[in-house]
This record gives C-alpha cells, sequence and structure tokens, in this order.
C-alpha cells in the first residue's frame, strides 16, 4: 500500500498475512530495498475487515480462515482517515491479482522477526507496516 501524505483521505487497512511457519508476506514493488505489508484504501460503503481480505488476496493472494484486528489508528493528526491493522492466518495461498499500478509488486515471505529487523532499519515505505508487525509479534508470542 503506498500512501503518500494526503492522498488518502478515506480510510484504508492493512494485513499481517502470517503462515503456519511464522513467516509473514511482505511486498516489494520492484526494487527489494523498500517493503510493504498488504493492504490499501477503502473502497465505497466497504468496512475496515473486508478491505483487509480484499487487499490480502489482491496483492498478496491470500486468503485466511482467521482474522485478528489489531487497532485502528488515524492516518494524519488533523484528518478523520483512519487505518485498521489486522493479523490474517490459517492462510490458503493464490495468485495475485495486480492492477496496472500494481504490476511490479512481488511477495516475499520473510520470518517475523527478520521482517521486524528490517522495520527497525527503516526498509518500510510507511510506519504502519512495523507498527502492525509488532503489535502482531506481541499477540504470536502470547501464545
Amino acid at each position: 500500500m503506498k500512501l503518500t501524505a494526503y492522498t488518502a483521505l478515506q480510510g484504508a487497512s492493512i494485513v499481517v498475512a502470517l503462515g503456519e511457519r511464522g513467516h509473514v508476506a511482505l511486498l516489494t514493488d520492484g526494487d527489494d530495498e523498500h517493503l510493504f505489508i498488504p493492504g490499501g484504501r477503502q473502497e465505497p460503503g466497504e468496512d475496515p475487515e473486508a478491505c483487509a481480505r480484499r487487499e490480502a488476496r489482491e496483492e498478496a493472494g491470500v486468503a485466511a480462515a482467521s482474522w485478528t484486528h489489531l487497532g485502528t489508528y488515524t492516518i494524519a493528526p488533523s484528518g478523520t482517515a483512519r487505518v485498521s491493522l489486522y493479523l490474517a492466518r490459517g492462510l490458503t495461498l493464490g495468485p495475485q491479482e495486480l492492477t496496472d499500478t500494481e504490476a511490479d509488486y512481488k511477495v516475499q515471505w520473510w520470518p517475523l522477526d527478520d521482517a521486524i529487523t528490517a522495520a527497525v532499519e527503516g526498509r518500510f515505505h510507511l510506519p504502519a507496516g512495523p507498527l502492525a508487525l509488532l503489535l502482531a509479534q506481541r499477540i504470536v508470542s502470547q501464545h
């Protein structure tokens, strides 16, 4: 999900898609240096979880049996748009359904701890991805 400071005034959802072996779906857009997790803006009338499910399917080719809401936060301090964060488990993998603007997206599966290390190193495009990864790690470590 690429959002510039004020291009997305509607809500958005992002997804930490966690596979059975503790690997998460990370996306690159061709440069492999900068990472992001599946997500994007809500369509008119779409609720946050439906958006998360759609974006995971489209961008990463992932469907999930279990969805955990990790939190909802404002996108900009003075705005009303919110980003909802989700943890998806019980994954079923399929093909990506990319739009023309997403044609360069590549899915990579990283161990959750390595993804968090990449976040600490500043390799993510947006702050919501690292936040979602940290919140997901907290839930995973409690079980």
